[in-house]
C-alpha cells in the first residue's frame, strides 16, 4: 500500500511565486498541496478545514506578519512543520523563526535545489518520524542535520535539469533569458513583454521563475505615484 501523502499549504502573497511552489511541490513525491492561501486571515481560515503536514510560509504577508502566524499555527496544532521563504533577511526573523520552531527558513530568491532538497529532507525526517518509536543516534543526526547549502547560483542544466513547471515552455524561457540578457540594465515586465513579444503576464511568469532559480536579480522601485514596480536584470555570476 502506497504511503499517506505529506499534504502541504502555500501561505505566499505573491501569486507567481506561489505558483512556483505549488508546482514543484507537486512535482516530489509523496507531496501534495491541498490549500493556498495570501493572506495570515485567510490561512487561519483554511487552518479550520484542513491540517497539512506542512506550511511554505511568507513573512510579509498583506495582513500579518508571517513570524506571527508561525506562532499561531504552533500554537493549533504543534504537530505541523512549517517552512519560511522569504526577502526577511534580518537577524531578528531569522532568531524568531528559529525559536518559532520552524524547520527551514530560505531567504528569496530561493534557489531550486536547495528548495527541492528541503523537501526531500523533510520527507525523510517525516517518514523516519511517523514509522519508528525508537531512533539511533546516527539516525538523529541526520534529521537534525542542516538543509545542504550550494555555493554560487544555479546553472542553466542544473536548473533545467528538472521538468519546467506547468505554464513554462523551454522556447519562450530561452528567449526571455536571452533579451533580459542582452538589455543590461534593470526593466520592468512591461519593458520584457514589448521586447520578447508576449503579453505582461506571460513575461512576468517567467522573470519571476528566473528569479526563483537564481538567474535573474529583482528589486522594488519606488515612484513618486502609482505603486511600486518590480525591475528584473540578469543575475552578474
Amino acid at each position: 500500500m502506497n504511503p499517506s501523502p505529506i499534504t502541504v499549504m502555500i501561505v505566499e502573497d505573491d501569486p507567481v511565486a506561489a505558483k512556483i511552489y505549488e508546482q514543484f511541490t507537486r512535482k516530489q513525491e509523496r507531496f501534495a498541496v491541498v490549500a493556498t492561501a495570501s493572506t495570515g486571515a485567510q490561512a487561519l481560515e483554511l487552518l479550520e478545514a484542513y491540517t497539512p503536514n506542512l506550511i511554505l510560509l511568507d513573512v510579509y504577508l498583506p495582513d500579518m506578519n508571517g513570524i506571527d502566524l508561525l506562532r499561531i499555527v504552533r500554537q493549533k496544532n504543534e504537530k505541523i512543520d512549517v517552512i519560511l521563504i522569504t526577502a526577511a533577511n534580518d537577524t531578528e526573523t531569522v532568531s524568531q523563526a528559529i525559536h518559532g520552531g520552524a524547520f527551514g527558513y530560505f531567504i528569496k530568491p530561493i534557489m531550486i535545489d536547495k528548495f527541492l532538497a528541503a523537501l526531500s529532507q523533510y520527507a525523510e525526517a517525516f517518514e523516519q518520524l511517523n514509522r519508528k518509536t525508537t531512533m539511533e543516534q546516527e539516525e538523529v543526526d541526520r534529521l537534525f542535520r542542516p538543509v545542504a547549502r550550494t555555493e554560487g547560483a544555479v546553472s542553466k542544466p542544473q536548473a533545467e535539469a528538472a521538468q519546467l513547471p506547468k505554464g513554462i515552455d523551454k522556447f519562450t524561457l530561452k528567449t526571455m533569458r536571452e533579451a533580459i540578457r542582452s538589455i543590461g540594465k534593470p526593466v520592468g515586465a512591461d519593458e520584457m513583454a514589448e521586447l520578447a513579444g508576449t503579453s505582461h503576464s506571460t513575461a512576468r511568469r517567467y522573470l519571476e521563475y528566473l528569479v526563483s532559480i537564481n538567474e535573474v536579480n529583482v528589486e522594488t522601485v519606488y515612484g513618486t505615484v502609482g505603486r511600486p514596480e518590480r525591475k528584473y536584470s540578469w543575475h552578474l555570476r
